[in-house]
């Protein structure tokens, strides 16, 4: 038997083509669903694939990747490895495929809708190992031992999936993805004991993997957290946290073999080797951290700026602006144009998501009481301040909207924080009320205080 007519795919070129941070934010958000176990189809009359004469010949490995510098690589990588000396075979499965041929960004807006279509790719070991020795990523491989008849059913699984109409399947971040794929298929071969066997709850919640995960590349990690919803703040089951490559092999260490040695059974996994190894990506500064001292900061700087300006000679009473109006406006256009440029992205996504998407993860979201998607129109007015350094000239007709805009965003500030520490709702906010609220509070009070000026009296007399 030999994988005639086995077609060879390399993604890493596609990989490459999908550089863009707040691209990659969206289509990693996207692929988040509620979980559930999927049962694997059937694989039809056990007659219907032609396998090997003699299958204590064909041995299985497990395939992980570590973690690597890329925004897609973050959570690493698994796949299979299928090796018949006696039929010269050598060859890798692989998951983690998907077509980019219509373009990025009608990938990602497909990705986006819920058309999440990834793939099995199939490669030689040798060039399999060379795409990650050159992405510099460390790589373990671990014999799986099987019995003929558990080999048999596994290689019949690969078989199945290597034909045309069961080639693509529908992607899903945490429960459908080039891990699961090889959890199931193995727990397939054992006749459920994977499954049996990790039945526990663990402490952590996806939203701790997906952040733990992205500590390397700080912006995707915190967008992640604001975009998310309460469905990723539930606690992961063991068979759940086997969507992660590294989880999945430490668990599979743990269960034992039906190969019996010397009259004592093996383990599933044994004869473990490092095939290359590299540093793994350095951790960046805490997002929030930086989040927070970047709203502060500036505002505090601005207290100190404020002055007096008589309304008019014959006025009694003064407006609020501030000093060295050069400066001072061109730190608050500055702050204003990124606040309003992530606020405004954040909003769209989340609110976009309820008519266009089909992922759940991004629907009720809390986060949607601080970021609005009319908070793009923040661009021009801080683009003012940062060119004319000098307030936004209200009229009679302008002076209510912005009033109550601004009253509005402080009201939902407010109550995000009363929600948070009432604890009154499951979505994890503690951070983002820590270390954003405070900041975004004050500059939207320091722009309702100088950011401006208010409409000409109809009568220079009053």
């Amino acid at each position: 038997m030999n994988f005639t007519g086995l077609r060879l795919f390399n993604f890493s070129s596609l990989l490459k083509e999908a550089s863009s941070y707040l691209l990659l934010t969206v289509v990693v958000v996207a692929a988040l669903f509620p979980g559930r176990l999927n049962a694997l189809e059937s694989i039809g009359s056990v007659d219907q694939y032609q396998l090997p004469a003699d299958m204590s010949g064909v041995q299985f490995y497990l395939i992980t990747v570590d973690v690597g510098d890329m925004v897609w690589d973050n959570f690493g990588h698994t796949a299979l490895r299928v090796v018949d000396e006696k039929s010269d075979i050598d060859v890798v499965f692989n998951w983690g495929g998907f077509d980019v041929s219509g373009g990025v960004v009608a990938f990602s807006f497909n990705f986006f809708k819920g058309i999440m279509n990834y793939s099995l790719g199939t490669n030689s070991s040798r060039r399999e190992f060379a795409i990650y020795q050159y992405q510099q990523r460390t790589l373990w491989q671990d014999e799986i031992n099987l019995t003929n008849p558990q080999k048999e059913i596994l290689y019949r699984r690969l078989l199945w999936n290597m034909e045309v109409e069961n080639v693509v399947y529908p992607y899903q971040y945490f429960f459908d993805n080039c891990t699961t794929k090889v959890r199931d298929y193995l727990n397939e071969a054992l006749s459920g004991r994977i499954a049996a066997e990790n039945t526990g709850i663990t402490q952590n919640t996806f939203r701790d993997q997906v952040l733990q995960h992205y500590e390397s590349v700080a912006l995707i990690g915190f967008s992640l957290d604001i975009l998310m919803n309460s469905n990723i703040d539930r606690p992961v089951t063991e068979w759940e946290e086997m969507f992660l490559p590294l989880s999945l092999r430490e668990r599979l260490f743990k269960v034992e073999s039906d190969v019996a040695e010397n009259g004592e059974r093996k383990m599933l996994l044994s004869n473990s080797q490092l095939i290359m190894q590299f540093p793994p990506p350095s951790v960046e500064t805490d997002a929030y951290q930086v989040a927070s001292i970047s709203l502060l900061a500036p505002v505090l700087l601005l207290l100190l700026m404020l002055k007096k300006i008589p309304m008019s000679y014959f006025a009694t009473h003064s407006r609020i602006s501030l000093k060295a109006a050069n400066i001072s406006f061109r730190v608050l256009g500055l702050l204003g144009l990124i606040t309003a440029l992530f606020s405004g992205v954040y909003g769209v996504l989340m609110l976009g998501s309820w008519f266009i998407s089909d992922h759940l993860d991004l629907h009720h979201n809390i986060n949607l009481l601080l970021f609005w998607p009319t908070d793009f129109l923040g661009l021009l007015v801080a683009l003012r301040w940062f060119v004319f350094c000098r307030p936004w000239p209200m009229t009679h007709n302008s002076t209510p909207f912005i009033n109550y805009y601004l009253m509005a965003h402080v009201a939902g500030m407010i109550a995000y924080a009363g929600i948070t520490f009432l604890e009154l709702s499951a979505q994890s906010t503690l951070n983002i009320a820590l270390y954003i609220v405070p900041g975004f509070l004050a500059f939207t009070l320091m722009i309702w205080l100088v950011g401006f000026e208010p409409a000409k009296p109809r009568s220079d007399f009053f």
